[in-house]
Protein backbone atom coordinates (compact mmCIF):
# COMPACT_ATOMS: atom_id res chain seq x y z
CA UNK A 1 0.00 0.00 0.00
CA UNK A 2 1.84 3.70 -1.28
CA UNK A 3 1.85 5.79 1.09
CA UNK A 4 1.74 9.18 -1.85
CA UNK A 5 1.95 13.15 -0.98
CA UNK A 6 0.83 14.03 -4.50
CA UNK A 7 -0.20 10.86 -6.46
CA UNK A 8 -0.71 11.38 -9.74
CA UNK A 9 0.70 14.52 -11.32
CA UNK A 10 1.35 18.43 -9.57
CA UNK A 11 -2.00 19.95 -9.97
CA UNK A 12 -5.35 19.19 -10.52
CA UNK A 13 -6.66 19.61 -13.60
CA UNK A 14 -10.51 19.44 -13.09
CA UNK A 15 -13.33 19.20 -15.72
CA UNK A 16 -15.14 21.95 -16.52
CA UNK A 17 -18.40 22.15 -14.06
CA UNK A 18 -20.86 22.05 -17.85
CA UNK A 19 -24.24 22.60 -16.91
CA UNK A 20 -26.50 19.90 -16.10
CA UNK A 21 -28.84 18.84 -19.07
CA UNK A 22 -31.61 17.39 -17.01
CA UNK A 23 -32.77 18.60 -13.96
CA UNK A 24 -36.17 17.47 -12.31
CA UNK A 25 -38.46 16.77 -8.69
CA UNK A 26 -38.53 13.65 -8.39
CA UNK A 27 -41.44 12.29 -5.57
CA UNK A 28 -40.29 9.77 -3.39
CA UNK A 29 -43.34 9.65 -0.85
CA UNK A 30 -43.96 10.54 3.03
CA UNK A 31 -43.95 13.99 1.57
CA UNK A 32 -40.69 14.55 0.40
CA UNK A 33 -39.26 15.36 -3.37
CA UNK A 34 -35.73 14.92 -4.67
CA UNK A 35 -33.82 17.31 -7.07
CA UNK A 36 -32.12 14.69 -9.25
CA UNK A 37 -29.74 16.47 -12.35
CA UNK A 38 -27.86 14.54 -14.80
CA UNK A 39 -24.56 16.20 -17.00
CA UNK A 40 -22.10 14.87 -19.19
CA UNK A 41 -22.79 12.48 -22.15
CA UNK A 42 -26.23 11.03 -21.99
CA UNK A 43 -24.79 7.51 -23.57
CA UNK A 44 -22.07 7.73 -21.13
CA UNK A 45 -21.01 5.45 -17.88
CA UNK A 46 -23.15 6.19 -15.71
CA UNK A 47 -22.10 7.56 -11.86
CA UNK A 48 -24.41 8.79 -9.12
CA UNK A 49 -22.48 10.58 -6.88
CA UNK A 50 -23.46 10.71 -3.26
CA UNK A 51 -22.86 13.79 -0.80
CA UNK A 52 -21.68 14.19 2.42
CA UNK A 53 -23.63 15.02 5.49
CA UNK A 54 -25.83 13.61 5.90
CA UNK A 55 -27.41 17.03 4.79
CA UNK A 56 -24.84 18.42 3.21
CA UNK A 57 -26.39 18.58 -0.23
CA UNK A 58 -24.45 18.39 -4.31
CA UNK A 59 -23.09 21.15 -5.50
CA UNK A 60 -22.00 21.85 -9.63
CA UNK A 61 -18.22 21.58 -8.47
CA UNK A 62 -18.95 17.92 -8.00
CA UNK A 63 -19.79 17.55 -11.29
CA UNK A 64 -16.11 17.98 -12.01
CA UNK A 65 -14.35 14.96 -11.29
CA UNK A 66 -15.65 13.09 -14.33
CA UNK A 67 -15.02 13.72 -18.10
CA UNK A 68 -18.04 15.32 -19.59
CA UNK A 69 -17.79 13.31 -22.90
CA UNK A 70 -17.40 10.09 -21.21
CA UNK A 71 -19.48 10.10 -17.97
CA UNK A 72 -23.50 10.34 -17.33
CA UNK A 73 -23.14 12.21 -13.44
CA UNK A 74 -26.13 11.87 -11.74
CA UNK A 75 -26.14 14.25 -8.88
CA UNK A 76 -29.15 14.49 -6.13
CA UNK A 77 -29.50 16.44 -3.23
CA UNK A 78 -30.80 13.83 -0.35
CA UNK A 79 -33.74 14.25 1.72
CA UNK A 80 -34.08 17.56 3.52
CA UNK A 81 -31.03 19.29 1.82
CA UNK A 82 -30.34 21.49 -0.84
CA UNK A 83 -32.85 21.95 -3.65
CA UNK A 84 -34.95 18.39 -1.90
CA UNK A 85 -37.78 19.62 -0.12
CA UNK A 86 -39.25 19.96 2.43
CA UNK A 87 -35.98 21.35 3.38
CA UNK A 88 -33.85 20.21 6.75
CA UNK A 89 -36.85 17.69 7.64
CA UNK A 90 -35.99 14.95 9.33
CA UNK A 91 -39.49 12.98 9.31
CA UNK A 92 -39.16 10.28 6.95
CA UNK A 93 -35.57 10.84 7.05
CA UNK A 94 -33.30 7.58 7.66
CA UNK A 95 -30.45 5.52 5.81
CA UNK A 96 -32.93 3.38 4.70
CA UNK A 97 -35.14 5.91 3.13
CA UNK A 98 -31.93 7.13 1.43
CA UNK A 99 -31.13 4.14 -0.10
CA UNK A 100 -34.02 2.93 -1.46
CA UNK A 101 -34.10 6.31 -2.66
CA UNK A 102 -30.65 6.04 -4.48
CA UNK A 103 -32.12 2.85 -6.11
CA UNK A 104 -35.92 4.31 -6.98
CA UNK A 105 -33.65 7.26 -9.20
CA UNK A 106 -31.66 3.85 -10.81
CA UNK A 107 -34.52 2.96 -12.06
CA UNK A 108 -36.15 5.99 -13.11
CA UNK A 109 -33.22 7.03 -15.11
CA UNK A 110 -33.17 3.60 -16.38
CA UNK A 111 -29.76 2.34 -15.63
CA UNK A 112 -29.26 -1.28 -14.82
CA UNK A 113 -25.89 -0.78 -13.50
CA UNK A 114 -23.64 2.12 -12.28
CA UNK A 115 -20.88 3.44 -10.40
CA UNK A 116 -21.22 4.90 -6.91
CA UNK A 117 -19.04 7.97 -5.87
CA UNK A 118 -19.15 8.97 -2.46
CA UNK A 119 -17.08 10.57 0.23
CA UNK A 120 -17.24 10.85 4.18
CA UNK A 121 -21.20 10.30 4.91
CA UNK A 122 -21.70 9.55 0.60
CA UNK A 123 -19.37 6.72 1.61
CA UNK A 124 -21.47 4.92 4.25
CA UNK A 125 -24.28 5.46 1.92
CA UNK A 126 -22.64 3.78 -1.02
CA UNK A 127 -21.09 1.14 1.16
CA UNK A 128 -24.97 0.28 2.12
CA UNK A 129 -26.31 0.79 -0.76
CA UNK A 130 -23.95 -1.37 -2.63
CA UNK A 131 -24.72 -4.46 -0.02
CA UNK A 132 -28.43 -4.07 -0.42
CA UNK A 133 -28.04 -3.57 -4.09
CA UNK A 134 -24.87 -5.47 -5.47
CA UNK A 135 -26.26 -6.35 -8.48
CA UNK A 136 -26.76 -3.21 -10.19
CA UNK A 137 -22.96 -1.64 -8.51
CA UNK A 138 -19.94 -1.76 -11.12
CA UNK A 139 -17.53 0.04 -8.87
CA UNK A 140 -17.18 1.96 -5.74
CA UNK A 141 -14.88 5.00 -5.56
CA UNK A 142 -14.53 6.35 -2.16
CA UNK A 143 -12.98 8.99 0.10
CA UNK A 144 -13.07 10.01 3.63
CA UNK A 145 -14.46 6.88 4.88
CA UNK A 146 -17.37 6.79 7.83
CA UNK A 147 -18.62 3.37 9.06
CA UNK A 148 -21.05 5.06 11.49
CA UNK A 149 -19.60 3.17 14.44
CA UNK A 150 -19.71 4.48 18.16
CA UNK A 151 -16.16 4.52 18.04
CA UNK A 152 -15.88 6.95 14.83
CA UNK A 153 -18.83 9.48 16.24
CA UNK A 154 -16.92 9.52 19.86
CA UNK A 155 -13.79 10.43 17.98
CA UNK A 156 -15.23 13.52 16.58
CA UNK A 157 -17.69 14.39 19.39
CA UNK A 158 -16.21 12.98 22.40
CA UNK A 159 -13.46 14.95 22.31
CA UNK A 160 -10.06 13.03 20.94
CA UNK A 161 -10.19 15.94 18.23
CA UNK A 162 -10.29 18.58 20.60
CA UNK A 163 -6.25 17.16 21.61
CA UNK A 164 -5.40 18.45 17.98
CA UNK A 165 -7.67 21.68 17.86
CA UNK A 166 -8.30 22.63 21.95
CA UNK A 167 -9.48 26.26 20.66
CA UNK A 168 -12.13 24.92 18.37
CA UNK A 169 -13.02 22.31 20.73
CA UNK A 170 -13.49 24.79 23.41
CA UNK A 171 -16.23 27.06 21.04
CA UNK A 172 -17.73 23.93 20.19
CA UNK A 173 -18.32 21.89 23.70
CA UNK A 174 -18.53 24.93 25.80
CA UNK A 175 -21.85 26.12 24.34
CA UNK A 176 -23.02 23.65 26.77
CA UNK A 177 -23.20 23.66 30.42
CA UNK A 178 -20.23 21.61 31.68
CA UNK A 179 -22.84 18.46 32.90
CA UNK A 180 -23.93 18.15 29.44
CA UNK A 181 -20.76 17.78 27.28
CA UNK A 182 -20.21 13.81 28.33
CA UNK A 183 -22.24 13.23 25.62
CA UNK A 184 -22.56 16.53 22.88
CA UNK A 185 -24.93 14.63 20.21
CA UNK A 186 -27.53 15.01 22.40
CA UNK A 187 -27.06 18.47 24.11
CA UNK A 188 -26.90 19.72 21.10
CA UNK A 189 -29.54 17.79 19.75
CA UNK A 190 -31.68 19.09 22.34
CA UNK A 191 -31.24 22.91 21.24
CA UNK A 192 -31.11 22.19 17.44
CA UNK A 193 -34.69 21.03 17.89
CA UNK A 194 -35.68 23.44 20.80
CA UNK A 195 -38.55 25.65 20.21
CA UNK A 196 -36.08 28.99 20.32
CA UNK A 197 -35.96 29.39 16.64
CA UNK A 198 -32.83 31.52 17.71
CA UNK A 199 -31.02 29.23 19.81
CA UNK A 200 -31.59 26.40 17.44
CA UNK A 201 -30.07 28.32 14.69
CA UNK A 202 -27.20 29.51 16.69
CA UNK A 203 -26.66 25.67 17.50
CA UNK A 204 -27.45 24.96 13.84
CA UNK A 205 -24.45 27.13 13.07
CA UNK A 206 -21.89 25.86 15.82
CA UNK A 207 -22.74 22.10 15.12
CA UNK A 208 -21.77 22.73 11.51
CA UNK A 209 -18.24 25.02 12.27
CA UNK A 210 -16.70 22.55 14.22
CA UNK A 211 -16.90 20.29 10.91
CA UNK A 212 -15.84 22.93 8.93
CA UNK A 213 -12.99 23.63 10.83
CA UNK A 214 -10.98 20.17 11.01
CA UNK A 215 -12.17 20.08 7.05
CA UNK A 216 -8.82 21.12 5.65
CA UNK A 217 -5.20 19.93 6.53
CA UNK A 218 -4.59 23.65 6.16
CA UNK A 219 -6.92 25.17 8.79
CA UNK A 220 -6.00 27.88 10.88
CA UNK A 221 -8.89 26.32 13.33
CA UNK A 222 -10.81 29.35 13.30
CA UNK A 223 -13.71 28.42 10.38
CA UNK A 224 -15.52 30.52 8.83
CA UNK A 225 -19.29 31.34 9.74
CA UNK A 226 -21.59 28.68 7.96
CA UNK A 227 -24.50 30.06 5.56
CA UNK A 228 -27.39 29.80 7.85
CA UNK A 229 -29.85 28.18 5.41
CA UNK A 230 -26.77 25.37 4.49
CA UNK A 231 -26.14 25.07 8.89
CA UNK A 232 -29.57 24.61 9.58
CA UNK A 233 -29.83 21.54 6.75
CA UNK A 234 -26.73 20.43 7.83
CA UNK A 235 -27.04 20.09 11.80
CA UNK A 236 -30.94 18.85 11.93
CA UNK A 237 -30.17 16.51 9.50
CA UNK A 238 -26.49 15.12 10.77
CA UNK A 239 -27.43 15.49 14.33
CA UNK A 240 -30.52 13.52 13.69
CA UNK A 241 -28.94 10.57 11.72
CA UNK A 242 -26.86 10.55 14.84
CA UNK A 243 -28.24 10.61 17.41
CA UNK A 244 -29.98 7.22 15.88
CA UNK A 245 -26.87 5.49 15.05
CA UNK A 246 -27.69 6.02 11.80
CA UNK A 247 -30.21 3.29 11.98
CA UNK A 248 -28.28 -0.07 11.83
CA UNK A 249 -28.99 -3.35 12.88
CA UNK A 250 -25.61 -3.25 14.37
CA UNK A 251 -22.59 -0.83 15.45
CA UNK A 252 -19.97 -2.78 12.79
CA UNK A 253 -23.12 -3.95 10.29
CA UNK A 254 -21.13 -2.29 7.11
CA UNK A 255 -17.68 -4.31 8.72
CA UNK A 256 -19.81 -7.38 9.07
CA UNK A 257 -21.34 -7.49 5.24
CA UNK A 258 -18.33 -6.84 3.32
CA UNK A 259 -18.73 -9.85 2.30
CA UNK A 260 -21.70 -9.29 0.17
CA UNK A 261 -19.63 -6.83 -1.92
CA UNK A 262 -16.46 -8.70 -1.98
CA UNK A 263 -16.18 -9.36 -5.56
CA UNK A 264 -17.29 -5.23 -6.42
CA UNK A 265 -14.23 -3.24 -7.25
CA UNK A 266 -13.68 -0.71 -5.12
CA UNK A 267 -10.81 2.46 -4.66
CA UNK A 268 -10.54 3.80 -1.37
CA UNK A 269 -8.95 7.42 -1.31
CA UNK A 270 -7.76 8.80 2.33
CA UNK A 271 -6.06 11.62 3.32
CA UNK A 272 -3.62 10.70 6.50
CA UNK A 273 -4.56 13.69 8.20
CA UNK A 274 -7.96 13.35 8.49
CA UNK A 275 -9.52 14.39 11.87
CA UNK A 276 -13.14 13.57 10.98
CA UNK A 277 -12.95 10.23 9.73
CA UNK A 278 -9.58 9.16 10.92
CA UNK A 279 -7.79 6.44 8.51
CA UNK A 280 -7.61 3.65 10.62
CA UNK A 281 -10.92 3.12 9.30
CA UNK A 282 -10.47 3.36 5.90
CA UNK A 283 -7.08 0.65 6.20
CA UNK A 284 -9.36 -1.47 8.13
CA UNK A 285 -12.14 -1.50 5.90
CA UNK A 286 -9.27 -2.36 2.70
CA UNK A 287 -7.98 -5.27 4.73
CA UNK A 288 -11.53 -6.53 5.13
CA UNK A 289 -12.35 -5.48 0.92
CA UNK A 290 -10.07 -8.29 -1.27
CA UNK A 291 -11.78 -6.08 -4.63
CA UNK A 292 -10.62 -2.53 -3.13
CA UNK A 293 -7.22 -0.55 -3.72
CA UNK A 294 -6.39 2.01 -1.12
CA UNK A 295 -4.49 5.47 -1.27
CA UNK A 296 -3.56 7.19 1.77
CA UNK A 297 -2.18 10.90 0.53
CA UNK A 298 0.60 11.77 3.32
CA UNK A 299 -0.65 16.04 2.67
CA UNK A 300 -4.06 15.78 3.03
CA UNK A 301 -6.73 15.91 5.23
CA UNK A 302 -10.98 15.59 4.82
CA UNK A 303 -12.19 17.19 2.20
CA UNK A 304 -12.33 16.07 -1.44
CA UNK A 305 -11.23 19.95 -2.64
CA UNK A 306 -7.53 19.02 -1.32
CA UNK A 307 -5.56 19.07 -4.05
CA UNK A 308 -4.12 15.13 -3.35
CA UNK A 309 -7.13 13.86 -2.95
CA UNK A 310 -8.56 15.53 -6.07
CA UNK A 311 -5.44 14.38 -7.64
CA UNK A 312 -5.99 10.67 -6.86
CA UNK A 313 -10.00 10.80 -7.51
CA UNK A 314 -9.83 12.18 -11.35
CA UNK A 315 -6.99 9.57 -11.64
CA UNK A 316 -9.21 6.60 -10.73
CA UNK A 317 -11.93 8.13 -12.87
CA UNK A 318 -10.31 8.60 -15.88
CA UNK A 319 -8.62 5.41 -15.52
CA UNK A 320 -12.05 3.77 -15.10
CA UNK A 321 -13.39 5.76 -18.48
CA UNK A 322 -10.35 4.13 -20.38
CA UNK A 323 -11.40 0.98 -19.45
CA UNK A 324 -15.24 1.15 -19.09
CA UNK A 325 -17.26 -1.48 -17.21
CA UNK A 326 -19.50 -3.16 -19.45
CA UNK A 327 -23.64 -3.25 -19.16
CA UNK A 328 -24.70 -0.03 -18.37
Amino acid sequence: MPEQASPFSTRPRLYPASSAYETRMLDVGDGHRLYIEQSGAKGGIPVVVLHGGPGGGCTASMRRYFDPDKYRAVLFDQRGCGRSTPFASVDHNTTWDLVEDIERIRKELGIERWIVFGGSWGSTLALLYAQKHPAHVHVLVLRGIFTMTRAELDWFYGGAGAQFWPEAWERFAHAVPEAEREDLITAYGARIFGKDEAVAQSFCEGWTAWENTLATIGSTGQGATPAARHARAFARIENHYFSHGGWLETDRQIMRDMPKIAHIPGHIVQGRYDMICPPHVAYALHKAWPGSEIHILSDSGHAMSEPGITLALLDIMNRIAQNPPLGN
